[in-house]
């Protein structure tokens, strides 16, 4: 039996074992490097599309203040039940990071990682998030985000098949890319061991557009940002071509 998953939805509940091999720890440290690096005071952190709660936890472990919000309730409620477990409180909100509509102005930083913004494919919904942060965040406020470069969308997965087998799941990801429209269609199917050592077949389907980063740029501009870095694969240098993960870092 096969069943077809929305985004996000029945995925959510595996997604940390098939993601075991990020480095959240590492991403935070960096995270706080380019705080640092831009000598801004940051007490509070606003997380768009913040999952599972990878980043989320560890920040506020580290006595951050932070929302996270993401689009998937399923996303949520396993952040929500780590956090429980680590006995960490977190303040989650179930928006969509195109139409935001957080209360609370004068942030010092907003954060989405993990390419969040790649999920966004038309002009008009990124730039109104841009628009959206740059209005909550307070004066000198920080906005930190990352996207899979067009490098890496269009080669690396590009048309592209992966797949991996594990002792619990195996799963087939592939990839079709449109050079038209600069979209990535992922279709991934995942076999999952149950409690009855049968396997149970999913299938779920992503989209992601592959941005360059002057268009980043353009919209960054238009918001109102002046003050910004660009820097590739967590380093501190500007992106390389063949750079798979690209970082702005926008200062109000």
């Amino acid at each position: 039996m096969t069943k077809i998953m929305n985004q996000y939805s029945d995925f959510a509940f595996i997604y940390d074992e098939l993601m075991n091999d990020v480095d959240y720890n590492k991403w935070v440290e960096y995270i706080e490097d380019i705080i640092k690096s831009k000598n801004v005071n940051v007490k509070n952190i606003l997380e768009l599309a913040c999952g599972t709660g990878n980043l989320t936890i560890p920040l506020t472990k580290k006595n951050y203040d932070i929302a996270g919000i993401d689009i998937s309730y399923e996303m949520l409620s396993v952040a929500k039940e780590k956090a429980e477990k680590e006995g960490v409180e977190l303040v989650l909100l179930q928006q969509d990071i195109a139409e935001l509509d957080f209360e609370l102005y004068d942030l010092d930083c907003v954060l989405c990682a993990c390419d969040g913004y790649n999920y966004l494919t038309y002009d008009e919904e990124i730039q109104n998030s841009f628009f959206t942060v740059y209005d909550l965040l307070k004066k000198d406020g920080i906005f930190i985000f990352d996207i899979s470069s067009f490098y890496k969308l269009s080669n690396i997965l590009g048309n592209n098949t992966y797949g991996e087998n594990r002792e619990d799941i195996c799963y087939i990801w592939q990839n079709y890319f449109d050079e038209t429209e600069n979209l990535v269609d992922m279709e991934l199917s995942f076999f999952v061991k149950c409690e009855d050592n049968k396997f149970e077949r999913f299938q779920e389907y992503h989209k992601q557009r592959a941005y360059k980063e002057d268009e980043i740029l353009k919209m960054l501009k238009n918001a109102g940002f002046e003050d910004i870095s660009i820097y590739g694969d967590f380093t501190f240098e500007s992106p390389k071509d063949d750079a798979e993960r690209i970082f702005f870092v926008c200062k109000k």
